[in-house]
């Protein structure tokens, strides 16, 4: 497979993760020291995989609310042999979201080292 390919894989099992809010999913895509940020409140959110997924954990899948999937891969850009970028977009609930997600090939696959998103009200 190619390095494309997998880091393919990669988001759809992380927009699968998402929908369904299944963090045994996002586990698989994740290392385990990523982090997670955010500063769209204007202050700075930041939190380990630790923190996050008893978050994604603790709240009713868009999935289980009946919500259809948007979630789209904007780019992908490679910065070398085992460091690649992702922009990608989703909605859960009334907010969507543009993650900023970093990657790195570690132990022969993809992992998600970073993930920092903008939140805003979805507007259709």
């Amino acid at each position: 497979m190619s390095d494309f390919a997998a880091v393919t894989e990669v988001l759809g099992t992380y927009f699968d993760g998402l929908h369904h809010s299944d963090t045994a999913r996002l586990a698989r895509v994740f290392h385990p020291q990523a982090l997670y940020a955010s500063a769209s409140d204007g202050k700075l959110l930041h939190r380990t995989m630790g923190e996050y997924f008893p978050v994604v954990d603790a709240r009713p899948s868009p999935a289980s609310r009946g919500e259809p999937r948007e979630d789209r891969i904007v780019s992908i850009a490679f910065a070398g042999p085992v460091t690649a970028t992702a922009v990608v977009t989703c909605v859960i609930g009334a907010t969507r979201f543009t993650d900023c997600l970093t990657l790195v090939l570690l132990d022969g696959r993809w992992q998600i080292i970073a993930k920092v998103f903008h939140a805003e009200a979805r507007t259709h």
